[in-house]
């Protein structure tokens, strides 16, 4: 039986975690970044514990939401999540392959797609982990291309979709939007301090939209003190609540 634990991101939002399926700073940023609207209809991929939508489910404006695993353990943990929230009524879980997505859901079905994919190739860095773990770090299952692809078929027109990766993928990110309709809109780079360099970028493609892309200010993660920045505790919301306490 698999052991959960709790975190609360918010007074009337918790999440169950595990060691198979948990989150980090990663994808609280890109839910952030998304900047969800209240009219969206949104499909997070790849959500494994589910942070991405549970974080946008902390402002009560927002329903429609829906996010989609491949391993049936993260679905399963999400749905525990659902229930434990008593959010049926706004989120729905899916558990099924994203390389396979129109056998899921209609084309031009949301306005709204994110994925934090896995970063790592097949082949690169410590692969002896358990299976979820390399599903979710490890090219296993996804790639770029499966994520763009899927989420072009998925979007209406002019709808947007959301990522994150590593620097050295930039260029093949932009590509592959590009070859399939998703134009770079909006691009932002992570560091961890002030004067280092990214460690990780983001990006929003928007379905049939004209070339023009805004880079937006770098976004710096901590302090020369190693606490967190203001714009990373806005990020975070009431999840740190105590944090400097």
């Amino acid at each position: 039986m698999i052991m959960y634990k709790y975190e609360r991101l918010s007074d009337d939002i918790k999440i169950a975690v595990s060691s198979d399926h948990t989150f980090g700073t990663d994808a609280v940023i890109l839910s952030d970044f998304a900047q969800i609207k209240m009219r969206d209809k949104s499909l997070d991929m790849g959500t494994g514990c589910g942070i991405i939508p549970f974080l946008w489910l902390r402002d009560e404006k927002i329903n429609n939401v829906s996010c989609i695993d491949i391993q049936e353990s993260a679905y399963e943990q999400v749905c525990h999540s659902i229930a434990l929230n008593g959010i049926s009524n706004r989120i729905q879980a899916f558990q099924g392959d994203i390389r396979n997505i129109s056998e899921i859901f209609e084309a031009d079905s949301f306005s709204l797609v994110t994925m934090n994919p896995p970063y790592k190739p097949v082949g690169i860095g410590i692969e002896s982990m358990s299976e979820s773990a390399r599903i979710a770090r490890h090219e296993v299952c996804c790639n770029i291309e499966d994520a763009v692809k899927a989420a072009s078929y998925l979007l209406k027109y002019s709808g947007r979709f959301c990522m994150c990766h590593r620097p050295e993928r930039l260029v093949d990110t932009f590509q592959i939007m590009r070859s399939y309709k998703l134009e770079p809109k909006r691009l932002c780079f992570v560091q961890d301090k002030s004067g280092e360099q990214p460690f990780l970028f983001l990006v929003q493609g928007q379905k049939g939209a004209k070339p023009f892309l805004r880079v937006e200010p770098q976004l710096i993660i901590k302090k020369d003190n190693g606490k967190f920045t203001d714009e990373m505790l806005r990020i975070y919301g009431s999840y740190a609540d105590g944090y400097d306490k």
